[in-house]
């Protein structure tokens, strides 16, 4: 299998930047190689450096907006946008192309996973005979385990015998390979290495960002809750390579349910440092990243472009920059608003491109459906997470150096100062009919509509369309070297990539209650928990100002009686929209289809406003990604029998 043994013996750039774990001290560092040899993994340095690899290779796949765009576009959450090109198109599953083993970025988990994993084996194997303690080699355990559950639960069974044997350090290419089942990457890649890490590491990290018991924990807890969907199988959704589903280990999915439901719980009982933080909004806020509810992340820093791995002046949308928030953010800059006060004259660009949350660098590849913010995010006034999701009102900078003098007019010829809203996308449909003026560019040169008194243009949700949306705040860029000016908006973030969240020990635990898991926590009260938290408010984002309201009684009494999985569902939408958890979550409970077979969205045009009914062709195949043909072409042997049926 030369393509996976390729990618296992060079790291792929993984060692070329240290990984930043904190700001300025307690990081790991490492010099740069190219290559592991059995040799290297016998020295304190040889440990240190592959350890470092393995944090640092989360880059090269969290913030990479490609592998980012299959892990949303083509749900209920995300549809392709305008200015998709097709790596975006074909994950829609609309009539924009078919999903290949050529078109899927599905590429960039496989290339970049086994290589280390590759690194993990070397650790564990070698490790010890250099006197490393059992916590070190458990991150390596942790490491080994979290990418074959990626792997798994995105191709199926995938290999386990990289040209040594099972899970041994390989240093030989070979041409050939022999996927494992999906009972045998869980019961021997995935769960094991857990277990272990889970014994062996510590409660708090050595070094800020580093892995945990807790950590180890919620991934455990959520392959268990994953393993005992798929013996299920409620809709008959084929697996490959083709296995009975079946545990070796002689356990149902009631077993797994339980597992899951109890570890999650035994998590929360004990977490370590970690914690819910008080308000949704101090989860995602930039000037709190790297806080106590977070477990795990891609790290980026703007202190140093050797740390950060990247540019901080000009990102070219490769890896390891993290540029996955520009996909969901649209071309606001085309913005306008008048000198004056009579006459539309088109000619101010009153919000223009900025390193700042709400804004940074457009890219227009991906948008936020219809339903998801008028279904998903349907109480926008009680619950904050809609407004601690995206970016609705776009303010004016004209204020930024350097500054545009006004005075400066906008909706209805009233006059805007910096900071005002430009253009609101509006919570609910209005009573009163928004008025759209013709031609378009009367409404802020995108078809933007008025309301009486009102200074700032006004879209409804019911007009979202493929170029003119709501934009995704919570991966915004942040930077605090930009002085009075706007900013680098066009490097990638230099903020960290969240990937696991200890809220997320709740929701793993609500769905295993509904699955059937017995304890002292219901479904509903763990629900309640991050309900009661998400009615918290200490700040209206969006309205720029303090908001003091706590509406958790409410929050939780709007919660109903009896919870399902549906329901679970919308939750860890409304908790992790646009982060990358929802492919996984619809292919888990077998549900998209049902929850994501038709989305409404308007059209590709400014001035389209008329949302139009998409339907998708989601087949049962599609619950498994291709094999990337890169990999095939690597190969002698059964080819066609390698990759996944469909493709």
């Amino acid at each position: 299998m030369k393509k996976i043994n390729i990618y296992m013996n060079s790291m792929k750039g993984s060692l070329v930047a240290a990984l930043l774990l904190v700001s300025c001290t307690d990081i790991l560092e490492e010099t740069p190689r190219a290559t592991f040899e059995p040799s290297f993994f016998q020295t304190q340095e040889g440990i240190q450096g592959g350890l470092t690899s393995m944090y640092a290779h989360l880059r090269y796949i969290y913030g990479q907006a490609y592998f980012y765009n299959t892990t949303l576009t083509g749900t209920d959450e995300v549809t392709y946008a305008q200015s998709a090109d097709q790596n975006f198109l074909v994950m829609d599953l609309s009539g924009q192309g078919d999903i290949d083993p050529n078109s899927s970025r599905a590429d960039v988990l496989w290339n970049a996973a086994y290589s280390n994993i590759n690194t993990a084996s070397g650790i564990i194997e070698f490790a010890s005979e250099v006197g490393t303690s059992d916590a070190l080699i458990a991150e390596a355990r942790f490491f080994r385990a979290f990418d074959y559950f990626q792997l798994v639960q995105t191709f199926g069974g995938v290999p386990l015998d990289l040209g040594a044997g099972e899970l041994e350090f390989n240093i030989t290419p070979s041409r050939t390979s022999t996927r494992n089942t999906v009972p045998e990457v869980y019961t021997k890649g995935v769960f094991p290495d857990l277990v272990r890490a889970i014994n062996d590491l510590p409660d708090a990290p050595r070094l800020t960002g580093t892995a945990t018991k807790t950590l180890a924990r919620l991934y455990l807890a959520k392959a268990y809750l994953t393993y005992g969907w798929w013996l299920e199988n409620p809709n008959n959704i084929p697996t490959y390579p083709d296995t009975p589903r079946v545990d070796p280990d002689g356990h149902n999915p009631q077993w797994y349910y339980q597992q899951a439901y109890d570890i999650a719980l035994e998590a929360i009982a004990n977490p370590g440092p970690f914690r819910l933080q008080e308000t949704f909004y101090d989860v995602n806020v930039a000037q709190n990243d790297r806080n106590m509810e977070l477990l795990l992340y891609a790290d980026h820093t703007e202190t140093s472009e050797f740390y950060n791995a990247g540019s901080l002046t000009w990102g070219n949308g490769e890896a390891p920059d993290n540029f996955a928030g520009w996909m969901m953010t649209w071309n606001y800059t085309v913005l306008r608003s008048s000198r004056s006060n009579t006459t539309w004259t088109n000619d101010v660009e009153s919000v223009r491109r900025e390193a700042v949350q709400a804004l940074g660098r457009p890219w227009t590849r991906m948008a936020p459906t219809i339903g998801a913010i008028t279904n998903t995010f349907a109480d926008k006034t009680n619950d904050s997470r809609y407004d601690g999701t995206f970016t609705t009102v776009y303010r004016a900078n004209i204020g930024r150096t350097t500054p545009i003098p006004g005075p400066v007019y906008n909706a209805n010829f009233l006059p805007v100062q910096d900071g005002d809203a430009i253009l609101t996308f509006l919570n609910e449909q209005p009573a009163q009919a928004i008025n759209f003026p013709s031609p378009f560019n009367l409404g802020a040169n995108l078809g933007a509509g008025t309301l009486p008194g009102r200074s700032d243009f006004v879209m409804g949700p019911n007009n979202i369309s493929r170029i003119v949306y709501p934009g995704l705040w919570k991966l915004g860029p942040y930077r605090t070297d930009s002085g009075t000016g706007l900013g680098e908006p066009n490097a990638g973030s230099t903020r960290p990539f969240n990937i696991a969240k200890f809220s997320e020990l709740y929701l793993i635990a609500a769905e295993a209650a509904v699955k059937g898991a017995t304890g002292p926590q219901s479904a509903r009260d763990l629900v309640n928990v991050l309900r009661a938290r998400a009615g918290v408010w200490r700040w209206d984002n969006n309205g720029n100002q303090p908001k003091i309201v706590d509406n958790s009684a409410l929050m939780v009494a709007a919660t109903p009686a009896i919870i399902d999985i549906n329901y679970i569902l919308a939750e860890r939408s409304r908790e992790y929209y646009g982060e990358g958890y929802r492919w996984y979550d619809l292919v888990r409970t077998q549900k998209w289809n049902e929850l994501a077979g038709t989305y409404q969205i308007a059209g590709r045009n400014y001035g389209d406003r008329t949302a139009q009914t998409i339907t998708r062709n989601i087949q049962p195949y599609h619950y498994l990604r291709p094999i990337p043909q890169s990999q095939i072409d690597a190969m002698e042997g059964d080819r066609a029998g390698y990759q996944n049926p469909g493709y």
